[in-house]
């Protein structure tokens, strides 16, 4: 007799098969819910540290210009604020204070400083949640980010690489820093991450082609240093369909692999530039555009190129501000040592004191594994190329700030990192877990003072200021920290202060002098500087510090001297 179950035309397994091939599923089925748990568990652990941190941080120092940017670009459709940043991270940022009821003066004519502090503190509005507003749809782009890190790592080395990637990634002093602020250099580099891994895919299915361009789109529409991927990436389009065509194509179809290869590659230059059209143009429809004074003219081969490119008139402004930023000569502070100008090996230092010791270790296996892992090699170009090409036009610039300029560099080596599961040694699984760890306990140390993160070779976050200064350190973050320090220990007692941040004393109820305009002799009582301050020796400060003791510190960003 015919069993019921059985489907006619289909073979049956062997009676004693049919129990292991479902126990084989039961199991898969397993593994890909404790993968899905493990992410879930990863993300949420970074976005507890955002978070919290996001909270905690008064504003730093772009995030009220970017917000105010983005409220105005919303409320007001007017491009007139931070034109040397494209719209689009703005409008992300702006998102939030408008769905939290921001109120702005429609007629105001002040500057972009003077619209974020207002923005935050004189129309009515509560700062302190405004700022978190401003900050959430960052770190949710930040977590979205990671899960296409950790898909990026999947598709290459299988869920282990992947998990580990995203551990990386998770536990980034650096990421968790940044993507808890609303700023824009993690969302371009998400952006820019997420491009090169759909153009990945696109070796086996080029319809991913466009989808990455337009990603390619946002990260331009997000902030002008990503274009020199834009080369990168139209290269990257081209191979992924001259590979996706060789499985497909006889003989003769080599040339017009090559024609497809490079109608993508431009395909991918036209999308992208259509994205950030779009984006101005999802501002102010009729596109309304006054050049603003300060905008400097510029010739040579920097004017021609401005000029020839396909983008928006105020994009092109942009350009040419930037230009401006670039031929001033910034005030630098590495390794104790303060300068004038740009130093071309200042990102590669920064990274390596600001990058913990288990994550660039497992870097460096990565790349190993890049070359070794015959499977990988394939994955070389894409992840390396782009990542190169950025750092070395990162350091090239004058501004000398932090390793923000190079927040992609966490982003793409660690799904280079994943490469080290594919490595056929005896000692990879367990030297991999133990470094893996070491990140992580080394990431939890430093909470929540994600900003002034140093590895233990320098000597943690405590002395990251005698190295470096900035957003490496003291962008501004710690100013309510401060002021429930001066109410807890030092009531009562005159301070002086020289602050780097947008945050308004007053706010946080910290009333205080500025040291820097008044004579020595008047100056008593509490010296409170930002570290950026003392790194710059300024020579204002210099005596006072000379003359002063050195009796407190704030979130390893401000510290407190007492002036007898």
């Amino acid at each position: 007799m015919t069993s019921l179950s059985a489907e006619p035309g289909r073979p049956q397994a062997p009676p004693g098969e049919a129990p292991a091939h479902r126990f084989r599923a039961a199991l898969r089925r397993r593994r890909r819910l404790l993968v899905v748990l493990a992410v879930a568990a990863l993300l949420a652990q970074m976005a507890a540290a955002m978070l919290s941190t996001a909270w905690s941080q008064s504003p730093t120092t772009d995030e009220p210009v970017y917000a105010a940017s983005g409220v105005f670009y919303l409320k007001e459709h007017d491009l007139r604020y931070n034109a040397e940043h494209p719209p689009l991270g703005k409008l992300i940022i702006g998102a939030g204070p408008v769905l939290a009821g921001a109120r702005v003066d429609a007629g105001f004519g002040g500057d972009q400083y003077a619209a974020g502090r207002h923005v935050l503190y004189d129309w009515g509005n509560d700062a302190r949640r405004l700022m978190l507003a401003a900050r959430l749809p960052v770190i949710v782009l930040t977590l979205a980010f990671g899960l296409v890190l950790f898909a990026f790592a999947r598709d290459l080395t299988g869920p282990a690489g992947g998990l580990g990637a995203l551990t990386l990634y998770a536990f980034s002093p650096d990421v968790i820093a940044h993507g808890s602020l609303a700023t824009l250099d993690v969302p371009m580099a998400g952006f820019l991450l997420t491009a090169v891994w759909l153009l990945w895919r696109a070796r086996r299915r080029p319809l991913y082609v466009p989808l990455a361009a337009a990603a390619l789109g946002a990260a331009l529409a997000t902030k002008m240093s990503a274009l020199p991927a834009v080369p990168v990436l139209m290269g990257l389009a081209a191979a992924s369909v001259w590979a996706a065509s060789r499985r497909t194509r006889g003989p003769s179809g080599a040339r017009r692999a090559v024609l497809i290869g490079a109608m993508s590659a431009a395909g991918v230059a036209l999308i992208a530039v259509a994205v950030v059209w779009a984006t101005y143009l999802a501002v102010d429809p009729r596109l309304r555009w006054t050049t603003p004074a300060g905008v400097p003219p510029v010739g040579g081969l920097r004017g021609l190129a401005i000029a020839l490119m396909p983008f928006p008139e105020p994009f092109q402004d942009g350009m040419r501000l930037q230009f401006r930023f670039e031929g001033l000569h910034w005030t630098g502070f590495l390794f104790g040592q303060t300068y004038r100008g740009p130093l071309w090996y200042y990102l590669p230092a920064a990274l390596l004191v600001k990058t913990p010791l288990g994550m660039l270790a497992l870097w460096a296996l990565g790349v190993a594994a890049l070359w070794a892992v015959p499977r990988l090699r394939p994955a070389a170009p894409y992840l390396l190329v782009p990542a190169v090409v950025l750092l070395a036009a990162a350091s090239t610039g004058s501004r000398n700030f932090g390793v923000r300029y190079a927040i992609f560099i966490p982003m793409f080596l660690a799904v280079v990192a994943a490469g080290t599961t594919l490595l056929r040694r005896r000692w990879v699984p367990a030297v991999a877990g133990a470094l893996l760890l070491f990140v992580a306990v080394s990431s939890l140390r430093t909470y929540p003072f994600y900003l002034p993160y140093s590895n233990e070779a320098f000597g943690g976050p405590s002395k990251t200021h005698l190295r470096l200064h900035d957003s490496n350190v003291d962008w501004g973050q710690d100013l309510g920290r401060l002021a429930d320090r001066l109410r807890d220990r030092y009531p009562g007692e005159p301070v002086w202060l020289v602050y780097k941040g947008a945050g308004d004393p007053s706010y946080y109820g910290i009333d205080a002098s500025d040291p820097r305009v008044a004579p020595p002799g008047q100056v008593h009582g509490l010296l409170v500087l930002s570290d950026s301050w003392i790194a710059k020796s300024d020579p204002r400060l210099t005596p006072l510090i000379a003359t002063s003791e050195r009796i407190d510190e704030v979130g390893h960003s401000i510290t407190i001297f007492r002036r007898p």
